[in-house]
């Protein structure tokens, strides 16, 4: 079962917070997470919570809701439940996914969420993409965690992946160079012609050789050993 989709209420208002907070209650997949009474409050909130869809109020004091939107373009999917009408186009530029007027009937809330839902269900995707690569194995496209890969060796036209949930290497169809370049900007590094390595699993290197967490030791090439000096912290050089 898919977890239930944690729900921010942003309003001055405790009669809106009731409301809002009831029709949450009653929404199958969705869960009430918490209240903030003013911008200011939302914002410590949301710096230090994850939540997946924000009902937001506009007219507020201290911060309102367009520029809560404007300081913080990297936030929960967010529906604007309001009393006026006269923001709505700026609403929706700063990506807003539905505009509430209050009274809030149920009906004009089942279709906001569902449609939050749906933004949440895209965004879920977009993060997973960005956290996995595809690698042909026996025919087949698998999407690989990053954080699964502890190293990968050339074998000139393939290459075997190295993985934390597998005993045995991944044998994939394509060059070391080929798959490092959608690696290389996601905490992989190159430190041999033939071996590119997670650093997310390094125990320590000197300029001879590097430790995995697992103790595999593999060579570090001379030509790369400036690459290890200038992207791995001091702390780890013997």
């Amino acid at each position: 079962m898919e977890p239930s989709l944690k729900c921010l209420i942003v309003d001055d208002e405790k009669p809106a917070h009731q409301v809002i907070r009831s029709h949450i209650m009653n929404s199958v997949g969705f869960e009430y997470a918490g209240s903030a009474y003013n911008g200011t409050e939302a914002l410590a909130m949301l710096r230090e919570t994850n939540f997946d869809i924000l009902f937001l109020d506009i007219n507020m004091p201290l911060i309102n809701g367009i520029e809560l939107m404007k300081i913080l373009p990297e936030r929960p999917v967010t529906i604007i439940t309001t009393a006026y009408s006269d923001f709505a186009l700026e609403s929706y530029q700063q990506d807003a996914v539905d505009y509430l007027l209050k009274p809030i009937p149920l009906s004009g809330f089942l279709k906001a969420i569902e449609k939050a839902k749906l933004f949440c269900e895209a965004k879920k995707r977009k993060q997973n993409t960005e956290l996995t690569i595809p690698l042909r194995h026996n025919k087949e496209i698998e999407e690989v965690l990053h954080r699964d890969i502890l190293y990968i060796e050339s074998l000139g036209n393939y290459v075997k992946v190295y993985r934390l949930s597998l005993s045995r290497p991944m044998v994939v169809y394509g060059t070391l160079a080929h798959i490092f370049a959608g690696l290389k900007q996601k905490g992989f590094l190159q430190i041999h012609r033939s071996f590119v390595v997670n650093t997310l699993h390094i125990k320590h290197f000197s300029k001879q050789k590097l430790i995995l967490h697992n103790d595999k030791t593999i060579p570090v090439g001379r030509k790369y050993q400036i690459l290890l000096d200038e992207n791995l912290s001091v702390k780890f050089l013997s």
